[in-house]
């Protein structure tokens, strides 16, 4: 069943209008509470549900209307204020809340907004449960919880537990006194916690977009706009540079020379290090059909595989489940150690990275035989969402570019999870064909299904 409501990454919109209506997200706070009560591992109890949020604007509001549906579904909301989306899993999981609710939309500009739900063992509710609490939602349109309204007061103490969580996760071995990082926290969740992290473990930190005004997070920052950041890392002569996205479930890097590292030069530096220590279940690192080509052959000179699933976070993770995996992620930045935690961490990610550097040596070191291959992106506005394989035209297209670049390359056809777009990914060892192949078949796209 195709849900309505969830997409990869919970529910997203413009707050005020549907589905993050006053009305909607009372009945997903409802549907949510009920569903602990009543069904959940709380069974019987009255369920503590812990709601984090990052700093858009419409954060409070949307946190108080999925508080006054978990008040009237029978459980007891708890606010954790600003907070990053891997901080409310991890309180999640380790200090026994039921459920978890984090208010972001990620890595989106701040006039979007979402709800995302968290399980106690603080992971994303499997798809089924979705689906059951979509339909709870959708079929009571007309029930909205008596209770009008409920300020929430913040626990300002409780990020203490996840940074002290987050700081004994530093590698065995490693030193982060004097070394100079560059922060940019993308105006976010993180522009709190990352900086008192790293100076809590004596680093030198020098944090810049971390003064949230509620419009600003993600504004030409972060790890959308990296390139600041990497300056500032230049410019200061700093060790490394990490720039997170709005909720901090991801980060990219730079190294001491101003070089970008994506998911894929991370996946690559931690893996190797991982397997040297004996640590990397498997031999085997799972990424997803985005990942470049260019970390698969790395990866194989190393005697490791790389194991692809579809886009999405959950997806690597479930795979990474499925075969006994411990390391993965995905070339945004979003970076799964379930050794240590059960979701994509940005200042997790981070630690580990300055840990490896302080232990083995410059970023640029680390990466230096990771050959990426070109590669493009390119979005093409749809009207549906029908299965690709039923257009003639894409199709033919399809199977050309795949006959021409054999084994030289890859074409990656999806949907957004959380947007009317579909995604054309081309990657190829000469730009031309990258180019060529790319553009034919966002042409074919758009012919078919163009918005």
């Amino acid at each position: 069943m195709a849900k309505e409501l969830f997409g990869t990454d919970g529910i997203r919109g413009i707050p005020g209008q549907y589905p993050l209506d006053d009305a909607t997200l009372d009945r997903v706070g409802l549907a949510l509470g009920n569903y602990l009560r009543l069904e959940g591992s709380a069974r019987a109890a009255k369920p503590s549900v812990l709601i984090g949020r990052d700093t858009r604007e419409s954060g409070p509001h949307i946190a108080e209307r999925i508080a006054c549906g978990l008040a009237a579904g029978g459980a007891r909301p708890v606010s954790a204020g600003v907070l990053t989306t891997p901080g409310v899993a991890w309180l999640v999981n380790r200090e026994g809340f039921a459920a978890g609710v984090v208010i972001s939309a990620s890595h989106n500009p701040y006039h979007d907004n979402g709800v995302k739900l968290i399980s106690s063992t603080g992971m994303k509710f499997p798809d089924s449960i979705e689906i059951e609490l979509e339909k709870f939602v959708l079929a009571s349109r007309d029930e909205v919880p008596s209770e009008k309204a409920l300020h929430l007061h913040d626990n300002e103490k409780i990020d203490d537990d996840y940074l002290a969580g987050l700081a004994a996760a530093i590698l065995p071995g490693a030193k982060l006194a004097g070394m100079k990082i560059v922060l940019d926290c993308a105006n976010g969740a993180a522009s709190n916690l990352a900086p008192r992290l790293f100076r809590s473990l004596g680093a030198e930190v020098i944090a810049i977009n971390n003064t949230p005004d509620g419009k600003n997070i993600n504004a030409n920052c972060g790890s959308l706009y990296p390139e600041g950041m990497q300056k500032r890392v230049v410019e200061s002569g700093a060790s490394l540079g990490v720039a997170f996205d709005g909720d901090a479930d991801r980060a990219l890097f730079s190294s001491a020379a101003g070089k970008l590292v994506d998911g894929d030069g991370v996946l690559l530096v931690v893996a190797r290090f991982l397997r040297s220590a004996g640590k990397l279940k498997g031999d085997v690192v799972v990424g997803t059909t985005m990942a470049n080509l260019g970390l698969e052959r790395a990866l194989e000179s190393s005697g490791l595989k790389l194991a692809r699933t579809a886009v999405g976070d959950r997806y690597v993770l479930e795979e990474m489940q499925r075969i006994g995996a411990n390391f993965g992620g995905e070339q945004s930045g979003h970076i799964l150690f379930l050794d240590d935690a059960t979701t994509g961490d940005g200042m997790l990610t981070a630690l580990k990275i300055a840990s490896i550097i302080s232990i083995a040596g410059p970023l640029d070191s680390l990466i230096a035989d990771l050959k990426i291959f070109p590669q493009k992106i390119v979005n093409v506005r749809v009207r549906s969402k029908p299965a690709l394989d039923t257009l003639p035209e894409v199709s033919k297209v399809l199977r050309e570019a795949e006959k021409v670049l054999g084994n030289s390359g890859r074409v990656v056809l999806r949907y957004s999870g959380t947007e009317p777009l579909a995604r054309v990914m081309v990657e190829a060892e000469r730009d031309e064909d990258v180019r060529r192949w790319s553009d034919s078949l966002a042409s074919a796209l758009r012919s078919a299904l163009g918005a």
